[in-house]
């Protein structure tokens, strides 16, 4: 898998801000992707130095349209710490 495959995106909200200034950084990644895979794809991209990655899972919720139910897609979310000597990552160019 490709570093870019495994990153699909950040997660901006209210706590993973303030987290940031923690140096911690919230990802969306690949549900297949593992630690290890995700640790080198946020150096690779970023070029920054990762001291440790925390994973979660989110199963879909059920949801109904009508007479019709199933299942929002399932998601992973990585937490990234950053050690103390690394550059931060940049989400928003001011």
């Amino acid at each position: 898998m490709d570093a870019r495959d495994i990153i699909k995106r950040p997660v901006i909200t209210e706590a993973s801000s303030e987290a940031m200034a923690e140096k911690k950084y919230t990802f969306e990644v690949d549900v297949r992707a593992n630690k290890t895979q995700v640790k080198d794809a946020i150096q690779e991209i970023f070029g920054v130095k990762v001291e440790k990655v925390n994973i979660m899972n989110y199963k879909g919720k059920f949801k109904r349209m009508g007479k019709f139910g199933g299942y929002t897609n399932k998601r992973r979310k990585a937490i990234v710490t950053l050690t103390q000597e690394s550059k931060e990552i940049e989400f928003f160019e001011v």
